[in-house]
């Protein structure tokens, strides 16, 4: 499928999954901060369960906030900014401050404790990610150097590999361009997790092919992956997301660029990049802004399916709130309508005017089957009725895979049709979605077919799950360890 088509209607034994359908309900997000008790700024937000009680907890404005029952946040710590995983597999997720350049285990879900990093060079960065980069079943982290303005300085990036769960040791550094988002996907799906990086300064992005072994190769432009246009190296990209947003099973990405008007044009504006498959040698093929209107300050993009209908849609923060020239620059909702047809659904939902903002992020707080929204310092919840989901949380066995399964993806199989969804530690410049993996499902109340695949090439498959629940699928055990 070449170009921003119309949107495509799939039928799935009757029923039809298609965002724009009268039939679904209206989303609307309310505003609920204050009333849960929280007191955010508007930098990145990353969502994790912090005491495994299956309510997820929230990380933004540099504290962890613990989720009481979706009824209440209470700050137990000041982390910074951080992306989250279990470093040392033992059950609970720690955090990684990138502001700080910190490291943070979690003692059993009660409190938190700062475990030594190797020296490093020195480093300013706006975002890391968290995973298993060489195999050993150990989260190592790819942490983005950005830049000293003023002062003419570019940070390197650098890779800290994990050493057991016990150390980290700096394996890699290089100071090549200027840093924003890091998001890692096993693009290729051959079983290692390759990395996206989004440069700023009219520079080309990264897309680093991993060998399996940890050691990568810049393939971006090969691939047809840098994310800019005619006449530009490169464009000033901020965040990047991964998802499968045409439901081939494959995963494409949404580079997030601010663009100024300058002597030249247009500078690269914002892009879908559809993934090929292997038919098309895993190159990407740039489909443009589908749908994605021209503002000059677009920062950090989330993807989610916010309205439970099947398919990914996608939040895009900006820069500015009124930019010079007087020209708005708010944050957008985009509606995926199908087809790579992408619509304004901001005001409808109750998203309008949102602040300048780099946080975005996606988590079910609330545990009612939609996804919440962070954002400009503020939570919102989803009030959307009426439509089926299903939830599904990852263990990895160790050592095979890491516990908390970053880098796995799920697959929702229906009568032909195929949700596609993958464990992350690290979207956008600095956010984290929670890693409990949620698929919209419309109005459809059948079962479905669930399949893993893990990290380590191992498949799990669950038939016949009823929708409308979280399932819990660990590596462990003669059945896979499933259980609802």
């Amino acid at each position: 499928m070449r170009g921003c088509a119309a949107a495509i209607v799939l039928a799935l034994s009757g029923w039809a999954l298609e965002a724009p359908a009268a039939s679904q309900p209206a989303a609307l997000f309310t505003d609920q901060t204050a009333g849960l008790g929280l007191a955010l700024d508007t930098s990145a937000a990353c969502w994790v369960d912090f005491d495994n009680d299956g309510w997820v907890d929230l990380c933004a404005g540099g504290a962890v906030w613990r989720n009481n029952a979706g009824q209440r946040f209470t700050r137990l710590a000041d982390v910074g900014t951080v992306v989250a995983a279990d470093f040392d597999n033992d059950g609970f997720v720690d955090r990684f401050s990138w502001t700080a350049l910190r490291l943070y285990r979690n003692i059993a879900g009660t409190s938190l404790e700062e475990v030594s990093l190797p020296e490093m060079p020195a480093c300013v960065s706006r975002g890391a990610c968290w995973g298993d980069l060489n195999g050993d079943g150990f989260v190592d982290l790819y942490v983005g150097g950005y830049e000293d303005w003023d002062n003419d300085i570019t940070y390197p990036d650098m890779i800290l590999t994990n050493r057991g769960g016990t150390a980290f040791e700096l394996t890699w550094s290089e100071t090549r361009y200027r840093a924003r988002g890091v998001t890692a996907c096993d693009f290729d799906e051959d079983g290692d997790l390759d990395i996206y990086v989004s440069n700023y300064r009219l520079q080309p992005n990264l897309l680093w092919l991993n060998d399996g072994s940890g050691v990568f190769t810049d393939v971006a432009p090969e691939r047809n992956a840098a994310a800019t246009s005619p006449g530009f190296d490169g464009g000033h990209s901020i965040g990047a997301a991964w998802g499968d947003f045409d439901g081939d099973g494959h995963m494409d990405l949404f580079a997030g660029n601010f663009a100024h008007q300058d002597d030249r044009g247009d500078q690269p504006k914002s892009r879908f990049l559809r993934s090929l498959g292997p038919d098309g040698a895993w190159r990407f093929d740039d489909l443009g802004t589908c749908g994605v209107f021209y503002q000059e300050s677009y920062a950090t993009p989330a993807a989610g399916d916010y309205d439970n209908d099947g398919d990914l849609d996608l939040y895009l923060t900006t820069v500015y709130g009124i930019a010079s020239f007087n020209r708005p620059n708010f944050p957008v909702l985009y509606r995926n309508d199908g087809g790579f047809a992408f619509a304004d659904a901001t005001a409808s939902a109750g998203l309008a005017e949102q602040p300048p903002t780099y946080q975005a992020a996606w988590a079910d707080y609330d545990n009612d089957g939609d996804l919440d929204l962070a954002t400009g310092g503020k939570l919102y919840r989803n009030e959307t009725t009426g439509s089926h989901w299903l939830k599904v949380r990852l263990e990895g066995d160790v050592p095979r895979v890491n516990r908390s399964a970053i880098g796995a993806q799920v697959r929702v199989r229906m009568d032909g049709q195929v949700l596609t969804r993958q464990v992350e530690a690290g979207t956008g410049e600095g956010n984290q979605n929670d890693l409990v993996l949620h698929f919209g499902l419309g109005n459809r109340a059948a079962p479905v077919n669930v399949e893993v695949r893990w990290p380590d090439g191992t498949v799990q498959t669950r038939d016949a799950v009823a929708p409308d629940q979280t399932l819990h699928i660990s590596q462990e055990g003669p059945h896979g360890g499933d259980r609802a």
